[in-house]
């Protein structure tokens, strides 16, 4: 959700101003902050064990607010910042909050490609969907926290990949056949039922493969710079919103079979994250210090999702043991038992590895391929917004053209093993956990590591997996309310950015939002209509067609940039307000944005370096550091930029 951060992360220990190496302040550089009472530079290793031996915080600053914002400076602090390294303990116990941040988010996905996979009876094999695409998060965190944009931020399925796979699945040969929606008639063990889900979920691993080479390309090469010339909030508005609006039937056909307890999870899920989120619960700690006592966290902040689903759901196990809720399967509310597929945890293994193609050879056609090309598009643009709000909320620097290429790149490859694992889905940065920073004050990556891994474990465990399919299918539509409605309105926020008092905005935005759902319904109306007697360009067209973003989003893009109309009537100024100075080769961001185990070093002395996109250029040596320090001395500080993130 697009989110306005103002300011740098300035760090402080007892009275004085340490170096803002990791906070991106462009006040001043490394070697003009005054470290301990010698005032000299000092080891960065130094610092970081000294300010957390004496529990440092980092602070973002109040943008020349004045006394005004006085009152903030506590809730403005950072614990750790982005290069900190905390205790092994605290390591697993944040990755494990930042686990359950992203639980929703990733739980959902193969929940809803069920549908179109025809596996909405099979248990098991969902079971095994959630634990593999666990599992192929994990690694895609891990990769991008290490090689990519460095910053700590989670990687997860993304909702931009879900309207494309479910327009394709809809089409006349991918349709379901009628026995797999009846309980009755399915045998999960059946060779003509597995062929039935495994020849569609083949597709969709081909198509994304084949798509994510596109976002490869694109970030390896730097081309996602020349994109953004082009792309405002007049074409992303549309295109995310329009991810929650055509997934409207998913979420009124789940909440549907049991209207009381879809409601009841969605009024949990809004008082937890709505009332209560500014209500602290106490929790028994314990530290060196302070020995036994108690803390207040703002649980209700940080897990709403989770506890209204787990409260739903304990509900539903209460109803189910007491028979309040009808056994007979033509009874309606039969769907919201817990015991429907009772017997999936005891048939689940223990331990399972996801492994490339355990599907199945992944099949590829065009109609597949040109779709998701719409959902990698958008997953970048987003992914470009939730950089530079994670960078100001751990305490980094601005990110560098480099670092941010290197991340679209990184995220390409996170889409190609999803994959070639068969989750059915891309990977991309999750915004809500970089929400989860600004609430959790810690901006350490070593944190994202530690849930990275915990992500891995929990895929390979199945019965972790198998555990989660048995929520109620009420439960899963009142969380569809809830996220697809936050998801459409986070979209339309972006329109921010531009002057909606224009008539010409408006008709833009209107014209490309009503497009989006015209059309697609009508398709979906009428599927034989579309006859131009080359099959192959039939299927092309009948996925682009019945995907509403990737409708909504080209009539925004055509008309935004055909229409006469200022860059700053556009909403272009404020959309790509960030950093005009490439701060790559300072000294500040090559600690944080450079490559890990000395690569970096290793290919400083390498003159080719410079022209690939990627790599850091040459960094100063610390022989250059008061050249870096007097050119500081030359720059008048900026005003912070608008920092945008265009998803959940």
């Amino acid at each position: 959700m697009p989110m306005e951060l103002g300011g740098a992360a300035l760090r402080e220990t007892g009275g004085c101003t340490v170096s803002c190496t990791v906070c991106g302040h462009r006040g001043h550089t490394a070697s003009r902050c005054r470290v301990g009472s010698s005032g000299g530079r000092g080891s960065r290793q130094g610092t970081l064990a000294s300010s957390q031996i004496h529990g440092h915080f980092c602070e973002l600053e109040n943008d020349g607010e004045g006394s005004d914002l006085s009152e903030e400076d506590d809730k403005n602090k950072l614990a750790y910042c982005v290069t900190d390294v905390p205790a092994w303990y605290l390591c697993i116990i944040l990755g494990i909050q930042h686990l359950l941040t992203a639980f929703g988010g990733i739980i959902a996905i193969p929940l809803i490609l069920s549908q179109g996979l025809c596996l909405q009876h099979d248990g098991l094999t969902q079971g095994h969907l959630i634990s593999t695409i666990f599992f192929v998060s994990g690694v895609c965190t891990l990769l991008q926290v290490t090689f990519g944009i460095r910053l700590p931020i989670v990687q997860g399925g993304t909702f931009a990949f879900l309207a494309p796979s479910m327009a394709m699945l809809s089409m006349p040969e991918w349709t379901c056949p009628a026995w797999t929606q009846n309980t009755s008639l399915v045998n999960t063990t059946s060779p003509v039922y597995i062929d039935v889900w495994q020849s569609r979920m083949r597709e969709l691993q081909g198509s994304i493969m084949v798509g994510s080479l596109f976002q490869v390309l694109v970030g390896f090469s730097g081309l996602i710079g020349f994109f953004m010339r082009f792309i405002g909030p007049l074409t992303i508005a549309p295109t995310i919103s329009l991810i929650g609006l055509s997934l409207y039937d998913s979420a009124g056909m789940s909440a549907g079979n049991h209207w009381g307890i879809s409601t009841m999870t969605t009024a949990l899920i809004i008082l937890f994250s709505q009332y209560f989120r500014h209500i602290p619960v106490p929790f028994p700690t314990y530290s060196k210090t302070k020995k036994l006592h108690t803390s207040r966290i703002y649980i209700f902040q940080l897990l709403p999702v989770l506890l209204g689903i787990t409260l739903s759901w304990l509900i539903c196990y209460i109803f189910t043991i007491s028979n309040v809720l009808p056994s007979e399967p033509e009874q309606y509310g039969y769907l919201a038992r817990t015991d429907l597929k009772g017997d999936v945890i005891s048939q689940a293994p223990w331990f399972r590895f996801p492994y490339p193609g355990q599907w199945g050879l992944p099949t590829v056609s065009l109609a597949g391929v040109v779709g998701i090309l719409a959902g990698v598009l958008s997953s970048m643009i987003e992914s470009v917004g939730d950089y530079h709000a994670c960078a100001r909320l751990s305490g980094a620097p601005p990110p560098p053209k480099h670092a941010i290429n290197r991340g679209i790149g990184i995220e390409g490859i996170g889409c190609l093993l999803a994959g070639a694992w068969g989750t059915g889905n891309g990977t991309t940065s999750y915004s809500e956990n970089v929400g989860a920073l600004g609430i959790t004050k810690v901006g350490s990556r070593m944190v994202i590591v530690a849930g990275g891994a915990l992500m891995i474990i929990m895929g390979l465990f199945c019965k972790i997996g198998a555990i989660f399919t048995t929520i109620p299918t009420p439960v899963i539509g009142g969380m569809f309310l809830v996220m697809f409605g936050v998801i459409s309105a986070a979209g339309v926020s972006n329109l921010q950015y531009a002057d909606m008092n224009s008539s010409r905005n408006v008709f833009i935005f209107g014209f490309s939002m009503f497009s989006g759902l015209v059309i697609p319904n009508w398709i979906f109306k009428n599927p034989d209509a579309i006859a131009t007697g080359v099959v192959e360009l039939d299927q092309l067209l009948q996925v682009l067609l019945t995907t509403s973003m990737f409708i909504g989003g080209f009539f925004g893009f055509f008309l935004d940039n055909t229409i006469p109309g200022t860059l700053r009537e556009r909403g272009i100024v404020d959309w790509n307000k960030i950093p005009l100075d490439d701060s790559s080769n300072t000294l500040e961001s090559s600690e944080v944005y450079n490559l890990p185990f000395g690569i970096s070093s290793c290919l400083s002395s390498f003159s080719w370096v410079r022209y690939v996109p990627f790599l850091p250029p040459n960094a100063p040596s610390s022989q250059d550091e008061a050249k870096v320090d007097s050119l500081a001395t030359k720059q008048q500080p900026v005003k912070p930029e608008v920092i945008r993130s265009v998803a959940l």
